[in-house]
């Protein structure tokens, strides 16, 4: 991961070169997904005339790690055609459909998985033969209008959606029983956290051992990390909600030793010292003096020979990428804790969307504006108070003031990126207006920068 991150940052050829950068074919792609397939409510007839944008929840597994991703349309959306007719809901399905296969998510994704709840009477639907049947699983639903397959022709569907690669995953058969005959063809059974008890959770994991060996639990809407570690004892394998980025009390919890000792370099840096003087404290660290030769060895592939100096490697990066290297080191020194690898990558995201809407600006600001982003999560990527996380980094006073206290003429955009996380159209386009950008704007740029995480984790 680290490397791709590198590599990015010091601009090199091989970088920018990669055809699967947002800056390349990306960037065709996603004019190509606002062109074919723009998100517009409108385009769904009963819904009100707002933007509607293309939204994700991270879905970890027992390490914490992400393992794939639900993709829905904003709430908004969803909201404005809950209780209309079977017709509309496939219109929005096929929406959501579309515009996956636009963003060509089968190439983003890699090795995730993609979680698409859609009509039971939707899962016959040509469009979705359009889709990286190997990276989807499809979750049926349930309306109450006529028109929902017999269980005989729903389960012929299935196998027909399995022999592609399809995966299934159906809704808590101890609540939903319609879909009772998928239980021994499915690959995942979700619940909700709210309704998640022992007793439940003992017998969904006998229903499991008797009817569907193959299944795994998947558990949403888990508010906190102490949820994660009930349904974790329970036997959930996936797990998805806002505990991911939640914050608990870790006022007793100091830095790693890794984590000071990059922060001590940080400091210097920031009080301009001299580069012989840094050669120095990175030498203290064979392990980091050998990590920075390596990826800019890697990056800087152009040259005609390798680096082998820590103080030609410093004059070749230069202080403001070493600062923003160094930073990201921090960061990704946390990325192996509880939920670490899930909050970096939120932040990335958070960090890479501000720059990009900011592309037209000057280099220093939209320098700040990814700092910004990428530590706003610092705490819960190190698990450690927010005030001790941020100590030793050496920030500006805007990107101090964004971070401590929400103010600041950086905050804004912050506000906005964090409101593309969420599934509220109207938060979206307030917090986008309070920046003077487009709605529309900051969802592509959201979208972008995801993609753009994904890759640099891979």
């Amino acid at each position: 991961m680290f490397e791709k991150i590198f590599g990015w940052l010091t601009g090199s050829t091989k970088a920018a070169q990669s055809p699967r950068t947002p800056q390349g074919n990306d960037a065709q792609g996603f004019e190509k997904l606002n062109r074919d397939a723009p998100l517009r409510a409108e385009t769904i007839p009963g819904a009100n005339p707002v933007a509607t944008f293309l939204c994700r929840d991270a879905v970890l597994d027992r390490n914490q790690r992400i393992a794939g991703y639900q993709f829905m349309l904003q709430e908004g959306a969803r909201a404005n055609i809950r209780h209309s007719s079977r017709r509309v809901h496939h219109l929005y399905a096929e929406v959501l459909v579309r515009s996956l296969v636009n963003a060509n998510i089968g190439q983003l994704l890699g090795h995730r998985t993609a979680f698409i709840d859609i009509p039971d009477s939707f899962l016959a639907n040509p469009c979705l033969s359009d889709l990286p049947a190997n990276n989807v699983v499809l979750v049926p639903t349930l309306h109450a209008e006529a028109g929902a397959p017999d269980s005989e022709t729903l389960r012929h569907t299935v196998d027909d959606l399995r022999q592609q690669g399809f995966r299934l995953c159906i809704p808590d058969p101890t609540v939903v029983t319609d879909f009772l005959p998928l239980l021994p063809a499915s690959d995942f059974i979700y619940v909700h956290a709210q309704v998640l008890d022992a007793r439940r959770g003992l017998h969904l994991s006998k229903i499991i051992n008797e009817v569907a060996p193959n299944a795994r639990l998947l558990v949403r809407d888990l508010p906190s990390i102490e949820e994660f570690r009930f349904c974790y004892k329970l036997g959930a394998t996936l797990f998805q909600g806002p505990f991911i980025t939640s914050r608990e009390d870790w006022r007793e919890r100091e830095e790693g030793p890794n984590t000071a000792r990059v922060s001590t370099i940080i400091a210097r840096l920031r009080n301009e010292a001299e580069t012989h003087e840094l050669a120095k404290l990175l030498k203290q660290d064979a392990a980091l003096s050998l990590r920075l030769l390596r990826y800019i060895n890697s990056a800087a592939n152009a040259l005609p020979q390798p680096i082998s100096s820590i103080e030609h490697a410093l004059t070749l990066l230069g202080r403001e990428k070493l600062y923003r290297w160094l930073i990201l080191l921090v960061c990704s020194a946390g990325s192996e804790n509880e939920r670490g690898g899930a909050a970096l990558e939120t932040a990335l995201v958070r960090g890479r969307m501000m720059e990009l809407l900011c592309r037209n600006c000057p280099a220093d600001q939209r320098e700040a504006l990814f700092l910004v982003g990428l530590l706003s999560l610092v705490d819960v990527i190190l698990q450690v108070p927010l005030d001790k996380a941020l100590a030793h980094l050496a920030m500006s006073p805007e990107i101090d003031a964004a971070l401590r206290s929400n103010s600041g003429p950086l905050r804004p955009m912050l506000e906005l990126a964090i409101a593309c996380e969420g599934n509220d159209g109207e938060q979206i386009r307030i917090a986008a207006e309070r920046c003077g950008i487009r709605p529309e704007q900051a969802s592509e740029c959201h979208l972008q920068a995801l993609t753009w995480a994904m890759q640099v984790q891979d």
